[in-house]
């Protein structure tokens, strides 16, 4: 797993992002427990969808901050909200609804988008979370707006039907360094109808640490790219 540096360049935020965007931290209660977000929104009303990021075991919401992830993209227009998920980060006090490496409820990411009140969302969901993300976007497409699934876990848990039947649009992706979730998410992940594929060449697992240039880009790119 790749470490995050605070200190390196990439990790800070442009200040002209910044003076355009709005932050805030909270709390959101989900299942009766609190489970903290931060969160960033355009100076400007805007009719783009709004972006829910999750994050992997070793990471939270902070990584999206440190990153300029959620910055940027409120610079794009998009209100972008980045929670920790429950065990994890500042939401470390909230158990999580099942056993790490099993579908999660798809209630439970229902029920953070409309405590949210972010209806129908684009969801950013790399490794751990993909337990959180794939039984949600898969029995709720309606209320995915689009879908950006970074070598997630649980792909394996879910048979190429449940996939082949929805229809939100889908940026897959993945590090060709990533010898554990790379591949075996892809071919999992290519069962979606309406997606695009984005391999991050010389990249790991986290592979938007190793390029963010790459990955900021692309993600504007493909979340600019909807209807």
């Amino acid at each position: 797993m790749h470490p995050l540096y605070p200190e390196s360049p990439h990790m800070v935020t442009a200040a002209a992002d910044m003076a355009e965007v709005q932050t805030q931290d909270g709390h959101i209660s989900v299942s009766g427990q609190k489970l903290f977000y931060r969160e960033a929104v355009p100076a400007q009303a805007s009719s783009k969808p709004p972006v829910l990021l999750l994050h992997g075991i070793r990471f939270s919401s902070q990584t999206w901050l440190n990153l300029g992830t959620l910055h940027k993209l409120a610079a794009a227009g998009h209100r972008a909200v980045a929670i920790d998920l429950p065990g994890l980060g500042c939401s470390a006090d909230a158990k999580a609804p099942s056993s790490i490496g099993e579908p999660a409820p798809p209630g439970f990411i229902q029920e953070v988008l409309e405590s949210l009140k972010m209806v129908p969302a684009a969801i950013i969901s790399p490794s751990l979370s993909g337990m959180y993300s794939l039984p949600f976007v898969l029995s709720n497409p309606q209320n995915v707006a689009a879908y950006v699934p970074v070598a997630p876990i649980c792909t394996d848990k879910f048979p190429a039907q449940a996939y082949s039947c929805v229809q939100f649009p889908a940026l897959i992706v993945y590090g060709d360094g990533d010898e554990q979730l790379g591949e075996v998410s892809l071919q999992n992940l290519k069962n979606l109808p309406n997606s695009q594929v984005f391999c991050m060449k010389g990249a790991g697992h986290a592979c938007y640490l190793d390029d963010p240039d790459s990955w900021h880009l692309r993600l504007l790119e493909f979340l600019g790219s909807l209807k």
